[in-house]
């Protein structure tokens, strides 16, 4: 039994481990958050409004946090033994805790989303300290998260045992300083930095689990309609915004960060990273909800102000996170692309604001145009003739 217990080992990509890939583990791990953006998801749905948008909005970051936590601890310090996958369970059971509480997150479940998301963390600090026993190098790292760490976690473990706004305020405040715990600790996270090429493929995955969703949306909005020519065109143009969304990030994906990081010694290049992939994210989970609306909408009916403005929102809150990306050179540096994103976040809230009156599949493919307007551009620069290396793009 002893040879399947081994300690947390350093995997940063400096011990010639080359390519590394997503476990089994870390792609089961993943199922359990299907569930959670599935669930914040149906919120939204239930919620259409800004004070929805904003409660969506604040119940997602936990969720995302969560998974953030766990995939950089992983990245630094996974090990496959009997250990890794108890608190690899554990970190299952507290997110599938959060999701359950979801749909009444901001009311009366709100102290059981709060308690879940504790023990979640709680389970993550204890996991840095082990490592920090085990591996001297990574200790002032390690120290530095878990009192971090345990700090956001008492606000809001605190927050479950107050009333209501005051809870929301507690969650604030944690949140605040769980983002500020990497922030401060950037020159030792260059130290330390992440494995180059697992980092960029766990947060794609991510990013796959939430147009999956996406993708779900289409197929649950196209189910409750009657099949019409209408919907068909609809639902085509509905999937052709998701496959666009796919492209263009995928296509500039990379291990860019983590290297100019290194090379620079910057670690505000990977923070910006990884706090910019949150509008990511939540804009297209948000825009599958969004479709699915548009779709179970009376065909020959205005399609609803604020179905209207979610979609046409949450797609260029994606397509602004791309620009803000592609400019800072955290995927592919391109100052074309950056225009290209940028001006499609402008023309689509052009059509929020303009659109009034317009049916469903107007506003959608409206929406699918702009979004394929995207792939032809990446398309077009990416002939041999084009050297996108160069940063005088």
């Amino acid at each position: 039994m002893r040879s399947f217990i081994k300690p947390p080992r350093l995997r940063i990509g400096e011990d010639g481990e080359g390519e590394r890939r997503a476990t089994w583990l870390e792609l089961f791990y993943d199922l359990v958050f299907v569930v959670a953006v599935s669930q914040v998801a149906h919120y939204l749905h239930d919620h259409v409004s800004l004070s929805g948008v904003l409660g969506f909005i604040a119940l997602f970051i936990p969720i995302w946090w969560s998974w953030i936590g766990t995939t950089f601890y992983a990245n630094r310090f996974d090990s496959d033994d009997i250990g890794r996958r108890l608190f690899t369970s554990l970190h299952m059971l507290t997110a599938a805790a959060m999701a359950v509480n979801i749909h009444y997150g901001l009311g009366e479940s709100s102290a059981g989303f709060a308690l879940a998301y504790v023990v979640g963390r709680l389970v993550l600090i204890i996991e840095y300290i082990r490592a920090g026993q085990y591996i001297p190098q990574a200790r002032p790292l390690t120290k530095s998260y878990a009192t971090g760490f345990s700090i956001g976690a008492l606000f809001w473990l605190v927050s479950a045992f107050v009333s209501i706004p005051w809870r929301f305020v507690l969650w604030g405040l944690g949140l605040i300083i769980d983002f500020a715990t990497p922030l401060t600790t950037r020159k030792l996270q260059i130290e330390l930095p992440p494995h180059a090429s697992h980092l960029p493929e766990r947060f794609g995955l991510f990013t796959i689990i939430v147009l999956g969703e996406a993708i779900i949306a289409v197929v649950d909005g196209v189910s409750q309609q009657k099949w019409d020519l209408l919907t068909v065109i609809a639902a085509v143009f509905a999937l052709g915004i998701a496959l666009s969304l796919w492209w263009v990030y995928f296509d500039n994906l990379g291990g860019t960060p983590i290297n100019r990081a290194r090379t620079e010694g910057r670690a505000t290049i990977m923070a910006i990273w990884l706090f910019t992939h949150f509008p990511l994210v939540a804009g297209i989970a948000a825009s599958g909800v969004a479709v699915e609306l548009a779709l179970i909408s009376k065909p020959m009916v205005a399609l609803p102000d604020s179905v209207r403005w979610l979609l046409c929102g949450s797609v260029a809150v994606c397509y602004l996170a791309l620009g803000i990306l592609h400019r800072l050179g955290v995927i592919l540096y391109c100052k074309i692309r950056t225009k290209y994103r940028v001006g499609a976040a402008v023309v689509l809230l052009f059509i929020a604001v303009f659109g009034k009156g317009l049916f469903p599949v107007a506003v959608i493919g409206l929406v699918a145009l702009v979004c394929a307007v995207q792939v032809v551009q990446d398309l077009s620069q990416s002939r041999p003739t084009t050297r996108l290396v160069e940063p005088e793009i």
